[in-house]
């Protein structure tokens, strides 16, 4: 039994919890914001980083701070039913349903197509989504070695491959960072970063691999409940640090991508592109294996929390059955394209990210607000109905219903996707009032 983890193995844990995060979304985001931001990169950046870094941080460190063990746990200081629904369609949205077939629609895109005539695409996209997840569901089956395969193995070989493109790219750039802003990050450089990190949805997968952490923490037999605290937010630390340096270095590269490449639809284009400028035709590959290798590590943590954390909910469900289930469903949903995937995830992302940022401040404001059910379920419920209305915005056309549309938009922020703030805030204020005059 050990007091505190050792600096060696917080970072084998941080580099674990990095490499679950670090997707292939995770490398296309932000160089297109450096592409789109110009001149204005510094400040995007900074957005970008509050976002895309700072909401998995809060993540992470708000299960370590109210000594929560999963996310059910966590949720269970709205009310146990709210707890049931808001973890399953969490693990759903997260897992097996939209982001996990993601990953390798995302991969076989990115890192299979270049290679293929188009006519065989849909066969050769069956077959790698059997090999993907079935590689995934091997490394998932032993969820207490994912620090060795992730943090140990995956994750260094990860890094070196992307280490090698952004050397190249530091050492002899395509340009400088003078280029003209696009008109949003003109105008306001920071909030449009901040939309993109916003984008990145790690604060969903935060609350599931803050799990994962925290299992690993025990793993290596720290057992006090406020060390697995401490220890699990220093892990944090040393994860969104890696993935800031990592975020800006992609960013500048983006910008000064300009120098040699007109501004493309996606970062997905500008990347393949910027490695077949240093790299020539040896560039396809290189981007083939960093791609493949940043969405299966991610897929591998996926399976593994959807598997335990549905496990603890319902024991009867076994854990090797579940991550069956968890390879065997994105395997097929991974076969309707990534523009199907993404036209029908939008929605249920929409609603259920508020209620996770939400979630999570309370979770980090616990040792100022307490863990009042008045000031927990409150600011819940204030912010549900906002967060039905973003949903309802963005549903497939055949779907939407004009007098949502209409509500959302009499909403403040309702035009940058941010509806839910203000309603959240004064739910979290009558919360506060109940809480402080003791209404039973």
């Amino acid at each position: 039994m050990k007091s505190k983890l050792s600096w060696r193995n917080l970072i084998f844990i941080g580099s674990m919890l990095f490499g679950l995060f670090f997707g292939a979304g995770n490398l296309i985001f932000p160089v297109f914001l450096g592409q789109q931001a110009g001149s204005t990169v510094t400040l995007a950046i900074i957005g970008f980083l509050i976002a895309g870094i700072g909401f998995p941080l809060l993540g992470v460190a708000g299960m370590g701070m109210t000594r929560s063990n999963n996310v059910f746990e966590l949720a269970t200081k709205v009310n146990r039913p709210y707890a049931y629904g808001f973890t399953i369609l969490l693990y759903l949205t997260i897992g097996p349903f939209f982001a996990t077939p993601r990953l390798a629609t995302s991969s076989f895109q990115m890192g299979i197509m270049p290679f293929i005539n188009d006519d065989q695409g849909k066969l050769v996209l069956a077959i790698f989504s059997v090999m993907f997840f079935l590689v995934a569901w091997f490394f998932a089956r032993k969820p207490s070695k994912l620090m060795i395969y992730v943090g140990k193995w995956l994750t260094p070989i990860f890094l070196i491959l992307l280490g090698i493109l952004i050397l190249v790219a530091l050492i002899k750039p395509m340009g400088n960072l003078s280029f003209q802003a696009t008109k949003s990050y003109a105008s306001s450089p920071a909030l449009s970063g901040f939309t993109e990190g916003y984008n990145t949805m790690d604060a969903l997968a935060s609350l599931a691999f803050g799990t994962i952490v925290i299992d690993a923490i025990k793993n290596l037999g720290v057992t006090e409940p406020t060390q697995i605290a401490k220890d699990t937010i220093k892990s944090g630390v040393i994860s969104v640090v890696l993935m800031g340096a990592i975020y800006s270095l992609l960013a500048l590269i983006g910008t000064m991508s300009l120098g040699q490449f007109a501004r493309a639809e996606n970062g997905g284009i500008t990347l393949a592109q910027i490695f077949n400028y240093y790299f020539g035709s040896f560039g396809s590959i290189l981007l083939a294996l960093i791609v493949i290798i940043a969405c299966l590590k991610t897929a591998i943590g996926l399976i593994s929390a959807f598997g335990e954390s549905i496990h603890d909910m319902f024991p009867k469900l076994s854990y090797r059955f579940l991550i069956i289930f968890a390879s065997v469903v994105p395997c097929i949903f991974a076969n309707v394209g990534l523009t199907n995937i993404i036209k029908y995830s939008t929605p249920v992302l929409m609603f259920i990210y508020p209620l996770a940022i939400v979630l999570i401040l309370l979770a980090v404001l616990s040792p100022i607000l307490g863990d009042s059910r008045w000031v927990y379920g409150i600011t819940t419920l204030f912010t549900i109905i906002p967060a039905i209305l973003s949903g309802a915005v963005v549903m497939p056309k055949n779907l939407q219903i004009d007098w949502l549309i209409d509500l959302n938009n009499y909403l403040p922020m309702s035009d940058i996707g941010l509806s839910w703030i203000v309603p959240a805030v004064i739910g979290l204020i009558i919360g506060s009032i109940f809480k402080r005059i003791k209404i039973n």
